[in-house]
């Protein structure tokens, strides 16, 4: 079963994108060596501080406008309440092997 990720991304100065993919590992991967041209590109953002899954695209693509319509408060504080130290999540994924984003 596929699943989608609705996820926020920041960078060293703190600006804030949120996005949704059916591959986590790879979309992160791609937004870390600036592959994409756009907005995250032209911003460094790089850090996955936050994401969460659903097997129903709709409700994926529901949430990601959800979010985006959030003052910036919120979308800190619901970083916060899951990454209160706002670590990169992905830290590890691309040393060695596949890796798989988890929890």
């Amino acid at each position: 079963m596929t699943q989608y990720y609705v996820y926020i991304m920041t960078n060293n100065s703190g600006t804030l994108y949120t996005g949704v993919t059916n591959d986590l590992v790879r979309r992160v991967y791609e937004h870390k060596h600036k592959l994409v041209p756009g907005f995250t590109r032209r911003y460094n953002i790089s850090r996955l501080v936050y994401f969460e899954s659903t097997s129903d695209v709709q409700a994926a693509l529901t949430r990601e406008k959800q979010i985006k319509g959030w003052v910036r408060a919120k979308k800190l504080a619901v970083i916060e309440s899951v990454n209160p130290m706002g670590r990169d999540l992905s830290e590890g994924w691309y040393e060695g092997a596949a890796a798989s984003p988890g929890r």
